[in-house]
């Protein structure tokens, strides 16, 4: 979860050239008020003290907030949370403005956050917050959660309501961690059934899991008709994670994003787990380009300063080592499926809300960094620039636009 994962990944988005099909921000950070709209003030506050020098005198909240070996105090624990949460929370905003169709914020997915607790590597929950953000504007959200754990901190948080509907595919058993997602567990009062669990067993491949992931996805866009999608790319279900114990490859978890993304609707996608960084890295840029519909070529960019990582193919998709084999039959995985749209009958069809004044933004849109006097253009002019497709230059003549121009004019000959 070190965000040294995140650097990789963002050097290949920008050795492979994504950023030229992207609108890249400088990202909100969240303040107290924006993590306590689903956090307890005492834990944000807890979180905003603590730390490596002064954790001693707080060993009591360390018990009472889960700060154990799964949630270390470190150094700069509050900035963290506050960037890729506050990076969550603009894409919702943005969204909510029409200012895009997908927003990307591969730090954030950190889905085991609690209220009251942080949880598997987790301490704050920006998706929930990200939600609650799009509900002012959606009447009906889809939370996707394609990570090897099951998504218990966000089904947590809309259990009881119908404006957000949750699915998550995860292993499931073997006291695998967070023991919660059996398929039975389908919300509660105003919620139930719209609490989707697709419990899996070890080794499932690219096959398998799209067998399962297409059918249930399509029943649950067709009987819940979500106004915005949340899309959580959490990589450790790739073959070869450290901690996962699927066998999917990066080409498998991409068909997830590519299915998700053919419906046209608002969506905003998030990272989340992922151990094996040169893979996690190799899955979230190839996805970054499906998102942008780029042509990727297979070979990793020689001039990416990560390029030894991905020895010795250094190629952006992995070979697929099988190290369990597929525990789940066709059969297993048809009952699932019918299992879910068993449930699905007994929702209210896309269930309505009724909208009164909508609540202020969690921040505005228009919101201007302090000037630089020393800086010539401001850096949100500098955002709302968009160049051409022409207007990038590739390779060793990058600055001879004339050169080019000459050389490609067509001459008469007498």
């Amino acid at each position: 979860m070190k965000p040294h994962r995140l650097s990789i990944t963002h050097s290949l988005v920008l050795h492979y050239g994504l950023y030229k099909k992207l609108q890249i921000y400088r990202p909100y950070r969240a303040n107290f008020h924006d993590m306590t709209r689903f956090h307890s003030e005492e834990y944000i506050d807890f979180l905003m003290r603590v730390s490596p020098q002064n954790a001693q005198n707080f060993t009591k909240n360390l018990g009472q907030f889960n700060m154990a070996d799964d949630c270390p105090v470190f150094d700069g624990l509050y900035d963290f949370c506050s960037m890729y949460t506050g990076a969550s929370l603009e894409g919702a905003v943005k969204l909510n403005h029409n200012c895009c169709d997908i927003a990307v914020n591969w730090s954030g997915g950190l889905h085991h956050a609690k209220k009251f607790e942080a949880s598997g590597f987790c301490y704050v929950n920006d998706i929930v917050i990200a939600i609650l953000e799009m509900l002012k504007y959606h009447p009906r959200v889809l939370y996707i959660d394609i990570d090897i754990h099951h998504g218990d901190g966000v089904q947590e948080a809309f259990y009881l309501t119908d404006r957000v509907m949750t699915v998550s595919f995860h292993k499931y058993g073997n006291y695998f961690f967070p023991g919660t997602g059996d398929m039975f567990e389908i919300g509660h009062e105003s919620g139930r059934y719209y609490s989707v669990n697709v419990p899996l067993k070890e080794g499932i491949d690219d096959a398998s899991y799209i067998q399962v992931f297409k059918p249930v996805i399509e029943g649950v866009m067709e009987f819940y008709r979500p106004t915005a999608i949340v899309l959580q790319c959490g990589a450790d279900s790739l073959s070869g994670d450290r901690l996962g114990c699927f066998s999917l490859s990066t080409k498998g978890h991409g068909e997830c994003v590519s299915f998700t993304k053919k419906f046209g609707v608002p969506l905003l996608v998030l990272g989340g787990g992922g151990y094996t960084p040169r893979n996690v890295a190799r899955c979230w840029a190839y996805e970054t380009g499906l998102l942008v519909d780029s042509d990727m070529p297979t070979e990793i960019p020689y001039s990416t300063e990560y390029f030894q990582y991905f020895a010795p193919d250094f190629s952006l998709h992995p070979e697929v080592i099988t190290r369990q084999e597929n525990g789940n039959s066709r059969q297993y995985l048809d009952a699932i499926v019918k299992h879910v749209y068993d449930n699905l009958r007994m929702v209210q069809h896309a269930p309505s809300v009724q909208m009164q004044d909508v609540p202020g933004d969690g921040l505005s849109i228009k919101e201007e960094e302090e000037i630089d006097p020393d800086s010539r253009l401001h850096i949100s002019e500098e955002d709302k620039r968009v160049e051409p497709e022409n207007e990038f230059y590739d390779g060793e003549k990058d600055n001879d636009k004339d050169a080019d121009s000459d050389a490609n004019t067509p001459t008469s000959k007498n």
